[in-house]
């Protein structure tokens, strides 16, 4: 059977096609009990708009934005690379997106950079940001003004805000028991490490870490959270002075999205034997450390599927239609050397 069309839809409703297409569009000017006329036809007769005949015939494209911290290194590469590589892929759809940095380490500047932003030059917005309420606010009102909006890779917690990425409570969890199954001694403490816990996602991980070691390897003890803010020199004398005043460290979790900084520092600093280190996030770095022996395991997410599924979801809110769930989810993947 061919499939319904709107002068099939307006026959069913008992309407004009032009009040189906103001219907179809939110247009103002319509009976809220015409709208419920049409409304029953679409499921009736199973219409199904074609967004993309539509958006053809009246030149729409989607203007989508993705705001990004300045600093993140590899990781922030990896991401980046696959922003320029949706250029491409989503051209057919007409889909443009920018990206624009800020400082991850200042809220305030995140929540002034988010209020100039107006839905007359947007259709949507990823945002990876720490978790702050300067930011939450700046994105409810955002929202407010009529620009979609959600968390990208970095969640908020903002009831009903759609966001993209893997279960950062799963991921810590996941790191927790490849390292106590890892780790051949009995008794030890683990080193964490982060850029900053003000990041929702590292809170998450720890939590997750947490659990997990304290209910299935009471026998290791995770240490105090350490954190880089991003500075190798930082990251070099904290890691330092963490291994000199602790000499039963045993291994070494970096929950951050970006490894480079600390497990440098731990490859050049003497580590006993059988140290056990987890890191986070395919790069070109963590798959060279993987192959040296410098990490034991990286948990990672398909960067590509994050930016991808991130402009569906938001074409999907700006056609106020839904995606699908099972192509969204973003899945918690390990990499060892022997399947880089």
């Amino acid at each position: 059977m061919s499939r319904p069309t709107t002068k099939d839809l307006a026959r069913v409703a008992g309407v004009s096609r032009a009040t189906v297409d103001r219907v179809l569009n939110g247009r103002e000017g319509v009976k809220t009990k015409t709208i419920d006329k049409v409304n029953a036809a679409i499921k009736e007769i199973g219409f199904v708009r074609n967004i993309s005949a539509a958006n053809l015939s009246k030149g729409k494209s989607y203007r989508f934005l993705f705001v990004l911290p300045k600093s993140g290194d590899l990781f922030l590469a990896e991401i980046l690379r696959h922003v320029e590589e949706a250029k491409t892929v989503f051209a057919a759809d007409m889909v443009r997106t920018d990206v624009h940095h800020v400082d991850e380490n200042d809220p305030h500047k995140i929540a002034v950079f988010l209020a100039t932003l107006s839905s007359d030059d947007l259709d949507g917005v990823a945002i990876m940001a720490p978790q702050t309420p300067q930011v939450r606010d700046a994105i409810m009102r955002l929202q407010e003004r009529g620009v979609p909006a959600l968390s990208f890779i970095s969640n908020q917690s903002i009831s009903d805000m759609e966001w993209v990425g893997i279960d950062n409570i799963a991921a810590g969890e996941t790191a927790a028991t490849l390292l106590g199954r890892f780790s051949q001694v009995r008794l030890g403490k683990i080193l964490v490490v982060s850029e900053t816990m003000q990041s929702r996602d590292s809170l998450e991980r720890r939590r997750g870490f947490d659990w997990v070691l304290n209910t299935t390897f009471p026998h290791l003890e995770a240490l105090p959270s350490l954190e880089t803010y991003g500075s190798e020199d930082r990251a070099r004398a904290i890691i330092s002075a963490a291994l000199s005043n602790n000499t039963d460290i045993i291994g070494a979790y970096v929950l951050s999205s970006e490894a480079r900084a600390p497990v440098a520092v731990l490859t050049e600093i003497f580590v006993p034997p059988h140290f056990v280190a987890l890191a986070h996030e395919r790069t070109p770095f963590t798959e060279e450390a993987l192959r040296k022996g410098s990490l034991d395991a990286v948990i990672t997410q398909d960067t590509g599927h994050l930016v991808r599924s991130a402009i569906r979801k938001l074409r999907a809110k700006t056609d106020m239609r839904d995606t699908l769930n099972s192509q969204e989810r973003i899945r918690i993947e390990i990499l060892l050397s022997t399947n880089l």
